[in-house]
């Protein structure tokens, strides 16, 4: 039975080839090695389908999940999708030359469907492996344009793709500092864990919550600086 069940999946997640206009050849050289993760926000997946391949609409995505599963690809992997807009990650902007895209049909205030969530899975799988891209590298489309940006949103199960080795685990923070005594590099840290898009105190914080904390609610606190610093001591032993 586990063996019918995988096939299913692997048949579900071929792509279906819709193409888009809007696509460019990847800048200066530059090769995927994000992977930046959307939910549509519309009524379907019929809807944002038909959006990004709008010629008028100046946007597009590399793959689209539909909630049943069905995956179409829109921009092949080599060249430049228009879905990230401005923001940063780890210093370095124009996201668009250096990653690929994915849409999830979703509005945001919805758990994400099964189908949806195991074709993701095995379409990371593949693109990671096509790619020499770590679990680190996928990222949502908050972590880089913090404020501007809230998709996949606070229903989405990072742990589940970290658990399949597909995304960063969220660490654990042993010390839990009180934020009046460490919010003073808190700009620092969050630099330092990958957060570099320009942004208010305010959108930082909503952006590392959205990603690994999306049940705490409130002002700055102790866990956030917490989750900081061992963010920043992960980053840091990845660059070493």
């Amino acid at each position: 039975m586990a063996g019918a069940g995988a096939k299913t999946v692997v048949q579900k997640c071929t792509p279906v080839w819709h193409p888009s206009p809007n696509f460019t050849e990847r800048r200066n050289g530059l090769q995927p090695h994000l992977v930046v993760l959307h939910y549509t926000a519309m009524s379907s997946a019929e809807a944002a389908l038909q959006r990004l391949c709008d010629a008028e609409a100046e946007v597009s995505a590399h793959y689209l999940i539909g909630r049943d599963g069905t995956l179409w690809q829109m921009v092949a992997e080599m060249a430049r999708a228009w879905h990230a807009g401005a923001g940063e990650w780890r210093g370095l902007d124009d996201i668009n030359s250096r990653s690929i895209g994915i849409e999830l049909d979703n509005a945001g205030d919805h758990p994400f469907s099964e189908p949806q969530v195991s074709c993701l899975e095995a379409l990371l799988g593949q693109i990671l492996k096509r790619w020499a891209i770590p679990p680190e590298a996928v990222i949502g489309h908050s972590d880089m344009a913090p404020g501007r940006k809230i998709d996949p949103g606070p229903r989405f199960d990072w742990a589940r793709l970290a658990r399949q080795g597909l995304a960063a685990h969220s660490p654990i923070a042993n010390e839990c500092p009180e934020a009046s005594e460490a919010a003073g590099d808190f700009q620092n840290l969050y630099e330092a864990a990958g957060y570099s898009a320009a942004a208010s105190p305010e959108e930082l914080l909503q952006a590392l919550r959205l990603r690994h904390a999306p049940w705490r609610q409130g002002a700055l606190c102790g866990a956030d600086i917490a989750l900081l610093r061992a963010l920043s001591a992960s980053g840091a032993r990845r660059r070493t």
